[in-house]
């Protein structure tokens, strides 16, 4: 099958200096600003003029034991490109370019992605053999050679015939071309479309596969009912998970790299009457921005935010349900604050993204290692800035007030409906309100809502209807037309692309600690809060109405429980 190399990697940077393409000094400056800003050495490199695309690829070549190859000098035979279907070398961007007897050439971009050529071996029953290749070279001979079918409907229609033969053995069949074509072709689409969660879910009669883009799920041709075993299976296959085990539910993780980009996929599985259900939820990196900048807050919300994060003890809560962002926000906070003077250090479940200069610890409650345990080690380790991913009992919440009380500054999420409703949750899993009066320096309530489609925005004046469904009065809104999305191509028909989050920001102050310590009612509490300078989600919704960003529609779906 596939070479490896063996024995440690050299480092890059030494393989080029002894190459005499850098210097020792260059290397250190490159370094450098890989720790300001993340990437990779030979990128970097690449970006300061230090090197060239070239001497980087021969450098890779070495520190992975394979040779190089200029795809632009070769005339690779129609026979050759034929043994690697479009899905899988537009998914994996590879190149098959030579076959001599039973071995079989394949350029690739990436020399972590040997794990391909290992599928490629399986399905051609041939040697393979890696070769590195630049990344605009191979993408060029995908361009020309592998456009991949965007049909799901004739890809399905062409594999049912192939795949009807199926095999008992599900870890052959779950690498059979048939299956393997399939999978490749829907995580494209997938990440194409740029959806969140792929589900794949068996029934009696049928087996369904359906996308969830922008918080909405879509579903897919259904497939051949026989396709289910080997589909979940493959996906087990990629995620290291047990294949032989169907009767309890498994976790696992698929790092990719898809179209030249990195993807991290989360896979879960779940036994059910008719076999496992499998959900697939796509982390693509590049379409997640990690800067504060980029959260869609106005300008004074931006810097109520940025005081909050700067502040130097206390604890800074988001809330909201599961898929609003949470995770997102609080990870652009740390990346605000991130810097050498300052010791970061995150408890997650899961840790979703990794980020240079924090040290991320996984919750594994199977062994003992929960919310809790970690907390009270990381005390241990001299942090300035804390981030627990959930404060969801009692002993984590004593544990976080403490914290903040011996001069840290502790970020966590609740899932509850609005800012206000956080402070009664506190208490209502046992930390004594005088504590949460102390220590609780802002609490930031958030939602999802789909951005209309720039290509086919348009404005119409609103009916009355959604006026008071708003709780609106013409009068308040005059002639102003409110924007929605026609529906087109590029947002598949919806008129929306993409979402925004709307926020609600509650900022403590004296007077909403004293309430809290007199234990008021949550409805004056959320009054008082109002007093106080709270914007609502109901009301960041209106204004984002009013911009032209988002639908009423959208607004009082999820604003509907804080209004």
């Amino acid at each position: 099958m596939a070479n490896a190399a063996t024995g440690a990697r050299r480092l890059l940077g030494q393989i080029l200096k002894d190459h005499r393409a850098v210097s020792q000094g260059q290397i250190q400056e490159a370094l450098a600003a890989q720790r300001d800003r993340g990437g990779q050495i030979g990128q970097i490199l690449i970006e300061l003029g230090m090197v060239t695309k070239d001497q980087v690829l021969k450098a890779l070549a070495e520190q992975s034991g394979m040779t190089t190859v200029d795809l632009a000098k070769i005339q690779i035979p129609k026979d050759v490109l034929a043994k690697v279907d479009p899905e899988t070398a537009q998914a994996f961007r590879v190149v098959p370019f030579a076959l001599e007897g039973r071995e079989l050439s394949v350029a690739l971009a990436d020399p972590m992605n040997t794990a391909v050529l290992n599928d490629i071996g399986f399905m051609t029953g041939l040697t393979v053999k890696g070769a590195l290749a630049s990344e605009d070279a191979i993408n060029a001979v995908l361009a020309k050679s592998f456009a991949p079918e965007d049909d799901l409907d004739a890809l399905l229609d062409t594999l049912e015939a192939q795949a009807k033969g199926s095999i008992d053995d599900a870890a052959a069949l779950a690498r059979s071309a048939p299956v393997v074509r399939l999978l490749n072709h829907i995580l494209l689409a997938a990440i194409r479309d740029r959806s969140s969660d792929i589900h794949f879910e068996p029934y009696e009669e049928e087996f369904r596969i359906r996308y969830r883009v922008d918080g909405t799920l879509f579903e897919l041709r259904s497939p051949p009912k026989h396709l289910a075993v080997a589909l979940i299976s493959r996906v087990k296959v990629l995620a290291s998970l047990d294949i032989a085990e169907t009767r309890l539910p498994q976790d696992g993780r698929i790092e990719l790299l898809v179209g030249g980009r990195a993807i991290d996929i989360r896979v879960s599985t779940l036994p059910t009457m008719y076999g496992e259900s499998c959900v697939m939820r796509i982390l693509d990196r590049s379409v997640v921005s990690l800067d504060i900048e980029n959260l869609g807050l106005r300008a004074d919300d931006l810097r109520l935010v940025r005081d909050l994060i700067d502040r130097p003890h206390g604890i800074v809560l988001v809330t909201g349900p599961t898929g609003s962002g949470k995770t997102t926000t609080l990870y652009s906070c740390l990346n605000a604050i991130n810097d050498p003077g300052t010791k970061i250090i995150t408890t997650e479940d899961p840790v979703e993204y990794d980020l240079d200069g924090v040290v991320q610890v996984q919750v594994n409650e199977e062994i003992g290692v929960t919310y809790a345990t970690c907390l009270r080690s990381i005390l241990r380790q001299d942090p300035d800035k804390i981030l627990v991913g959930e404060i969801r009992d009692k002993e984590t919440g004593q544990i976080a007030v403490e914290a903040a009380l011996t001069g840290h500054l502790v970020f966590s999420t609740l899932h509850t409906n609005d800012a206000p409703t956080a402070v009664t949750r506190l208490v209502d899993i046992g930390v004594e309100p005088y504590l949460v009066a102390a220590v609780l320096e802002g609490i930031v309530a958030q939602r999802l809502v789909r951005r209309i489609c720039k290509k086919c925005k348009t404005f119409a004046i609103p009916l009355d209807e959604v006026l008071m469904e708003l709780g609106l009065t013409r009068s308040e809104v005059g002639d102003r037309k409110f924007a929605f999305g026609k529906g087109c191509q590029e947002c598949h028909g919806t008129g929306y692309r993409g979402r925004m989050a709307i926020f609600e920001f509650l900022v403590m102050n004296d007077a909403l600690s004293a309430a809290i310590t007199d234990g008021v009612s949550l409805t004056r509490f959320r009054d008082l809060a109002r007093e106080h300078g709270m914007r609502s989600l109901r009301d960041s919704g209106l204004r984002a109405i009013f911009d032209g960003e988002t639908t009423p529609e959208e607004v009082v779906r999820e604003t509907l429980a804080s209004f």
